[in-house]
């Protein structure tokens, strides 16, 4: 029976030429490198459709829940076949329904975020993991797994291919594709000729900022929205602002349970991201008694005010964890988007990852400098992959794009190759860097996590544990150690965090003594005093 409920779209040489290079019939990686708009998404439905046409089922990771409902809209306009979604926003009945399906077969195709790479699939043909370099494929908390490397593991199990797209590929895909492991297929340019956005780096050294936005970012918006066209306003901070300040002594709204600042949401109360404790605003401050408190930075709620006073007669559009609570939340506010008039959109990196919104024009992206200069050494790619991604959402329709970065760091090195489109050359300059320093992809990591009540506690297991891979290996030069040494947010939720990473150049010797120190672990009466985890290739290290 014909599965497809729609006629397929034209594809260009390069899309017919990736979909002809991916051979159903045994297992390869797929590196599908493209950048935004470019048709990926086109490519992906035509493999499927030839899976389908096998007798055979289809399993699509995505990254975000929010994503969901657009890409199962997409398979269900052109396939008809049962297509079940699973992710954490489903109740029990739901995934259990979604779960049959996928394992009776019934179910053709399976989207879904990272749990659904667990989908059971009695005749699976391949798997698609789109967003590939997004953090958000790994499991960070209890059992931790990285849902991309297990479709890779998976798939190779399974003897059938594995296809990994992004317009920003981490840096671990490209260092595979290197060596050999990933096959590489590229798609240049954006379908349909549609122009790539014009990038302007906007300094902000010096400039009188109106709440955070210049002159040339207002003048842009003005002019974007006078033309019936819409703006996507980018503020990876969520709430009101992130530090209430007294002027007069300069006491900070801190959380007692954390070694972090409150954030100031609307309703009067603070709020940490980090342990969700809640208190009102004082008065006046805690310290001194005066009443001079002040607000400093900008969250999406800050930016939402600033905006509608700006735009009185334009709607604002906020979209972050707190406007999405409720259940089809994030899907009004992508049909109130798609329905194309002027508007506002305002939001964190919900925003940033795989929307079509066709009459976006500009996109301004308000602060991203701290992504440069962190301690982390990911920070550079993420912050690399994150603007790039979100700038990709303008000028996706028949309208050209432009994209306004606000920095105080104009002439950073990084930031003129992404303007210039070059994420290529920008990822093999990151590369050179980790290769210089020893640091993954061409090391391997662990990293090993305690945390206590007691922070004496935590560092004891942790020398304890170096100590005894060290007496279990023979000091090694194939292990080098770092730490004990605190997380970057040392206390969280009144518990002291500290970590150990383990950095080894071969994969072997990692496993062999992890499998001893895991069992080590398990036994150590200092462990009873702690919470502690192993996490490998962790992709957070604070």
């Amino acid at each position: 029976a014909d599965v497809l409920a729609e006629r397929a779209l034209e594809l260009t040489a390069e899309q017919r030429a990736t979909v002809d290079a991916i051979n159903p019939a045994h297992y390869q990686a797929y590196l599908l490198e493209g950048e935004t708009g470019s048709g990926k998404t086109e490519v992906y439905l035509q493999i499927i459709a030839r899976v389908l046409a096998r007798g055979q089922q289809a399993l699509v990771l995505v990254p975000e829940i929010g994503l969901t409902p657009q890409t199962l809209a997409r398979f269900r306009n052109r396939f008809r076949c049962r297509i079940a979604a699973v992710h954490s926003a489903l109740n029990d009945g739901e995934l259990l329904e979604a779960w049959h399906a996928a394992a009776n077969g019934s179910a053709r195709i399976i989207v879904g975020t990272r749990s659904a790479i667990f989908s059971p699939a009695p005749n699976l043909g391949v798997i698609i993991v789109d967003e590939e370099h997004d953090a958000s494929f790994k499991q960070q908390e209890g059992f931790r797994y990285s849902a991309r490397d297990l479709a890779v593991m998976r798939a190779s199990r399974d003897n059938i291919p594995v296809v990994l797209g992004s317009a920003t590929p981490s840096l671990e895909s490209t260092h595979n594709c290197q060596a050999g492991r990933y096959r590489h297929l590229e798609l240049r340019g954006r379908h349909g000729g549609a122009m790539q956005p014009t990038w302007h780096l906007v300094d902000i050294r010096k400039l009188n900022l109106n709440t955070g936005f210049s002159a040339a970012a207002i003048q842009a918006m003005e002019d974007e929205l006078a033309a019936g066209h819409q703006v996507l306003v980018f503020l990876n901070r969520r709430g009101l602002a992130p530090t209430v300040i007294c002027h007069d002594c300069a006491w900070i709204a801190k959380c007692e349970s954390c070694d972090a600042r409150m954030t100031l949401h609307r309703r009067g109360v603070l709020v940490c991201h980090h342990c969700q404790r809640q208190r009102p605003v004082p008065d006046s401050c805690p310290a001194c008694h005066s009443p001079q408190l002040q607000y400093l930075g900008q969250g999406t709620e800050r930016g939402e005010d600033t905006l509608l006073a700006m735009f009185p007669k334009v709607p604002v559009i906020r979209v972050d964890r707190d406007s999405t609570r409720k259940k089809n939340a994030f899907t009004e506010l992508v049909e109130e988007i798609n329905k194309g008039k002027p508007c506002i959109l305002v939001g964190t990196q919900m925003l940033a990852k795989g929307h079509h919104f066709p009459n976006v024009t500009l996109v301004v992206v308000l602060d991203i400098d701290a992504g440069l200069y962190s301690p982390d050494f990911r920070a550079a790619e993420r912050t690399g992959q994150m603007i790039t991604q979100v700038a990709g959402r303008a000028g996706r329709g028949e309208q050209p794009g432009r994209v306004l970065i606000q920095t105080h760091y104009r002439d950073h090195p990084l930031l003129d190759l992404l303007a210039r489109h070059q994420y290529p050359t920008f990822a093999r300059q990151l590369l050179a860097e980790r290769r210089l320093t020893d640091m993954p992809p061409y090391t391997n990591m662990a990293l090993i996590r305690a945390e206590a009540t007691i922070a004496g506690n935590a560092v004891a297991l942790l020398e304890a544990a170096r100590d005894y891979c060290n007496a279990t290996l023979a000091p090694s030069p194939e292990v080098r150690y770092l730490g004990p040494f605190p997380a970057a947010l040392e206390r969280r939720n009144n518990r002291y965090r500290y970590q150990l990473r383990l950095i080894v150049n071969d994969r072997g010797p990692l496993h062999l003594l992890l499998d001893t120190l895991g069992s080590w672990l398990e036994s150590s009466e200092l462990a009873r005093k702690c919470r502690w985890s192993l996490d490998v290739d962790p992709i957070e290290t604070s």
